[in-house]
């Protein structure tokens, strides 16, 4: 099977019933290559060191400023998802775009995902939300290569929904993982391996979607050239032949960063290194600027959903 397609063009799972237009998710070989490059180069380890490490920093410190003397937050709310939007932004030159409404275009199109993998059709306010998110990437596009501009939209597109729903997802799970099971006592010099950790655990996209590109037999299925073949990441990561006790939370395990949450081959998540360092910046700042934080215990919290999965809300308290 190609390491191909997360979502094909014209599958409302992605773009809730629109036609998005080709994109880096819809490509392979050198027409892949071709429309990952022009976003792919500013997501490399030392352009994303150089580029983020002090607007990551920044804004995560503005976000607490905002709610630190309150002594209770939303964590989802008042920190992972701004983050994650307010650092997206800044990668397609969108920084004069409202927090809240990009939160909320992308809150209509996970709904709109999640009725259709139960079933049900795309939400109306799913369409409209794609297409105000169409709207507000168009004008700010630049040095694309020889992308047209609907193939420039559509990567955009792509970029900004994939990285501020997974990248929220992976903040408010970690964040769970470390107070819920380690009542946030870790050594700052774990959290680099408790991301990884927690990214094998609760995977915040949890199945993502193939084509078999030969007829093959996989454990025992018999699987035809151009099926659909859904992938559970959160099932591999779970193996049990390779992450022995694969339900337990360790953040001392040694090979956690073997996890495939950021799938594989040629179609890894391009924005992995940016999302890692969000979250782990994030969980640093945390803890060092809030004392005793901790779940509130009268709003419990937990990870869940089909395809995303992120506790719905991460209610917290500190001294």
């Amino acid at each position: 099977m190609r390491d191909a397609v997360a979502y094909t063009v014209d599958d409302p799972r992605f773009s809730t019933g629109q036609v998005v237009g080709p994109s880096m998710l819809t490509r392979d070989g050198e027409e892949h290559a071709r429309h990952r490059a022009p976003f792919a180069d500013s997501l490399r380890l030392a352009a994303v060191r150089d580029r983020f490490s002090s607007v990551v920093l920044e804004e995560t410190d503005q976000l607490i400023d905002a709610f630190k003397a309150d002594g209770h937050a939303e964590l989802r709310r008042a920190l992972a998802g701004p983050l994650a939007a307010r650092v997206v932004a800044t990668l397609l030159g969108l920084e004069a775009a409202e927090t809240g409404a990009m939160l909320g275009w992308y809150d209509a199109i996970v709904k709109s995902v999640d009725v259709i993998t139960s079933g049900g059709e795309p939400t109306d306010a799913g369409k409209e939300a794609f297409e105000q998110l169409r709207e507000a990437v168009e004008p700010s596009l630049r040095d694309v290569g020889d992308l047209r501009p609907d193939e420039a939209v559509s990567n955009a597109a792509v970029m900004m929904f994939g990285g501020i729903e997974t990248t929220e997802g992976m903040i408010a799970n970690l964040m769970f993982h470390l107070l819920a099971m380690h009542e946030g006592d870790v050594d700052p010099s774990e959290l680099p391996n408790a991301v990884e950790e927690s990214l094998r655990m609760e995977p915040a996209a949890a199945v993502i979607d193939r084509y078999a590109t030969e007829d093959v037999v996989l454990g025992g299925a018999e699987i035809a050239r151009g099926d659909l073949v859904t992938i559970s990441l959160a099932g591999a990561n779970r193996d049990p032949s390779f992450f022995p006790d694969p339900d337990r939370f360790d953040i001392h395990r040694e090979n956690a960063r073997h996890n495939i949450a950021f799938a594989h081959g040629p179609h890894v998540c391009v924005g992995m290194h940016l999302a890692r360092m969000e979250a782990l910046t994030a969980a640093h700042r945390l803890f060092e600027r809030l004392p005793g934080l901790r779940i509130d215990p009268e709003r419990p919290a937990a990870p869940r959903g089909l395809v995303f999965r992120k506790p719905p809300t991460l209610d917290v308290l500190w001294n």
